[in-house]
């Protein structure tokens, strides 16, 4: 049953921008200083979606001095050459647009630091379209998704009910639970299915286009 929200969350990575090519890339740079070469695409898609740093701990058993190195070797190449190695899904500018019509309010919620997502979205020509933009700092590795769409809530005075956020991945359902507002999984991105529905999902569509179904419009 579809609901007229007023406020739609979008993550970035896997939900607005198959961002896939320029993360595992940059991850690759990283994971090859500590003896980790030419890793298999299942592994390095996995960094797609949680942060960095919870990535490399969970991922590789690397110590928390090892992942902030790891982390800074990332960022040594992807402000370069791994930003903007990236893809639109198909469809979902049409998404903004008709949520721009519909007057509603279209914000960010990313775990990619806000610098970066700031880039992209300006890169691809989405920023006019969101109002409100949110993702941790540089230096800030708590990238949960509660606390994020907390602060875009806070931000904009914004009635939970009626809030929804869109993502890929459990981290962006989870976090939509634990804040109190409700989700819609999306398939084409990092995430499958099963993920979204243990993960907690009241809505789970297949393509951009089936998000309008779901908001109202």
């Amino acid at each position: 049953m579809k609901k007229n929200y007023t406020a739609i969350l979008f993550d970035l990575d896997g939900t607005i921008m198959d961002s896939g090519p320029g993360i595992m890339k940059s991850v690759q740079y990283a994971l090859d200083h500590f003896g980790y070469p030419n890793e298999p695409e299942e592994k390095l898609r996995k960094f797609v979606g949680p942060s960095l740093m919870d990535s490399f701990t969970n991922f590789y058993g690397m110590n928390p001095q090892d992942a902030e190195r790891a982390v800074a070797l990332y960022r040594e190449v992807y402000p370069t050459d791994g930003i903007f190695d990236a893809t639109p899904y198909a469809g979902i500018e049409d998404v903004f647009r008709a949520i721009q019509a519909s007057e509603r309010k279209l914000v960010l919620v990313t775990s990619k630091p806000h610098i970066f997502a700031e880039r992209i979205l300006e890169h691809f020509g989405f920023a006019p379209y969101f109002c409100y933009q949110t993702g941790p700092e540089l230096g800030d590795h708590d990238s949960r998704k509660a606390r994020l769409i907390n602060r875009a809530v806070d931000a904009l005075k914004l009635d939970k009910a009626d809030c929804v956020m869109i993502g890929d991945r459990m981290f962006d359902i989870e976090g939509a639970v634990e804040a109190g507002v409700d989700s819609i999984g999306v398939t084409y991105g990092f995430g499958d299915r099963a993920e979204l529905v243990n993960a907690g999902a009241m809505y789970i569509v297949d393509s951009p286009k089936e998000i309008l179904s779901v908001i109202g419009i």
